[in-house]
């Protein structure tokens, strides 16, 4: 970009703080009812919340501040990066995203629409996702170098569940195929996608590993989200609930920037409410099972006696 577009670029910085939920509405709205088999990558329920338009919106917000050095953001790509590496999002699909952004930007900015702005924003998009999608072929590549690594999703079998309180269970996944299974850091997560009838489409989830590694399986704990005055049902969590020994579901490899460090010698405090416990049990067994353990200060808090979660650990 040259100096001319970046400043263009920062002129329309007010219009995103003013209008930038209006914008990814309009953007989330056009693209899925165009392109409805996206709505597999999608979390329809961030969608219904809108909490999804709020964090696309603050995302192009921030890149716009920092059009002078983007690389300042790099702690945020690199999240959304594992996040998209958890989903199997592809390069191509970038040139979707893109046309529909813009196009958004100029349905939103209206008259102020120049050719000028809009050049500006396509030749920051462009450059942004040269960004990401050099990130992400680095993560996929690390991840398919590991051993018991793969790319994408993988079929695995539900081999144990445990109720560990009146709303959470624990799952045990195997591979289907039976082969390793890579390890992670304390605190990562794993994509999982299963099909939802209502939808007739399939839907993708992010849950912490609550376990540490075990070369048998993976372990998630999840909690059945359901009868929350401000939040409608959980639409996966729910149906996982009703899963039983022997079912499938697709999986992706370990991701995620929130977990242990554990070359460092720090002590450490782990603080969770709720459901947020699962990826500490993580680390809280992976701290125990290492040669150095850190010394360790927590603080674990539940809402109500019947939301006390993994009773049995």
């Amino acid at each position: 970009m040259n100096t001319n577009q970046k400043n263009l670029i920062k002129a329309t910085i007010p219009f995103l703080k003013t209008n930038g939920t209006d914008l990814t509405k309009h953007f989330y709205a056009t693209m899925l009812s165009e392109n409805p088999e996206l709505n597999n990558l999608f979390n329809i329920s961030n969608q219904a919340s809108g909490r999804q338009q709020n964090v696309l919106a603050n995302t192009v917000l921030a890149y716009a501040e920092n059009i002078e050095k983007p690389t300042v953001l790099i702690n945020i790509l690199k999240g959304i990066g594992n996040k998209h590496v958890s989903l199997n999002i592809h390069p191509e699909q970038y040139k979707i995203v893109g046309h529909y952004l813009i196009s958004s930007i100029k349905a939103i900015l209206g008259d102020a629409a120049t050719a000028e702005i809009i050049e500006a924003w396509t030749e920051a998009y462009n450059e942004l996702a040269q960004i990401m999608i050099s990130l992400e072929d680095g993560m996929y590549q690390s991840k398919v170098r590991k051993t018991g690594g793969w790319k994408g999703w993988r079929t695995f079998i539900i081999s144990d569940i445990v109720e560990e309180s009146a709303e959470i269970k624990s799952f045990y996944l195997k591979p289907k195929d039976k082969g390793t299974i890579t390890d992670y850091h304390p605190g990562q997560y794993i994509s999982v996608k299963t099909f939802v009838p209502e939808l007739q489409h399939e839907q993708p989830r992010q849950y912490s590993l609550s376990s540490a590694f075990n070369p048998e399986y993976y372990r998630i704990s999840v909690k059945k989200d359901q009868n929350n005055q401000h939040l409608p049902d959980g639409i996966v969590s729910n149906i996982l609930h009703k899963k039983n020994i022997g079912d499938e579901i697709e999986v992706s490899a370990p991701s995620g920037v929130f977990h242990l460090d554990t070359h460092s010698e720090n002590p450490m405090v782990l603080i969770s409410g709720g459901v947020g416990i699962t990826p500490l049990f993580s680390m809280l067994e992976a701290n125990k099972n290492s040669v150095k353990k850190k010394q360790l200060y927590g603080c674990i808090a539940a809402v109500m006696r019947k939301s006390m979660h993994l009773k049995t650990i």
